[in-house]
């Protein structure tokens, strides 16, 4: 992480950290740990293709499944990603 290009922003309900990579790090982030306390983490993934896979995949089928069920299941594409919104495309 770079420190000065990284922010902090806090209000009353919301708290928001801007993360910058160091130069030499390349990469997408898949994801980050967050919490009160180093011993009570909570993971949350970025978006990426792969991480909405892997979430539907497994809310479309949370035990182990039929090679028939995994073959009928929905091509999920991340089309793009900004602030604002992110443009899925389900086949």
């Amino acid at each position: 992480l770079v420190s000065p290009e990284s922010s902090v922003s806090v209000s009353a309900h919301n708290a928001v950290l801007g993360l910058a990579k160091a130069p030499g790090s390349t990469g997408l982030w898949d994801k980050f740990s967050f919490g009160l306390d180093p011993s009570a983490l909570q993971e949350r993934l970025f978006v990426s293709e792969e991480n909405v896979d892997g979430f539907l995949g497994t809310a479309f089928c949370p035990s182990p499944c039929s090679q028939s069920a995994l073959e009928s299941q929905p091509l999920i594409e991340v089309l793009d990603v900004t602030e604002d919104r992110i443009q899925i495309r389900v086949e």
